[in-house]
């Protein structure tokens, strides 16, 4: 039982990641915006494309450690 308590501890460690990303990933647009407000639509799309697959392996993560913790 411990084990399966620290695994899925250890797991969860990628929604920190995956918040970290997400952070990153907008403060690197709103840095690409204020040095070329021209081409916000394009960086835009870019940025909501990083955000979900940074979204999507943060709730991978999480769903591991639902996996460890409940089976």
């Amino acid at each position: 039982m411990l084990g399966k308590l620290i695994g899925s501890g250890l797991a969860t460690i990628a929604v920190g990641g995956g918040g970290i990303g997400i952070g990153i990933i907008f403060s690197g647009l709103m840095n690409a915006i204020s040095r070329n407000p021209e081409v916000e639509r394009i960086v835009f799309t870019y940025a909501i494309m990083g955000f979900a697959l940074t979204e999507a392996t943060a709730l991978l993560g999480l769903m591991m450690a639902f996996i460890i913790l409940f089976s």
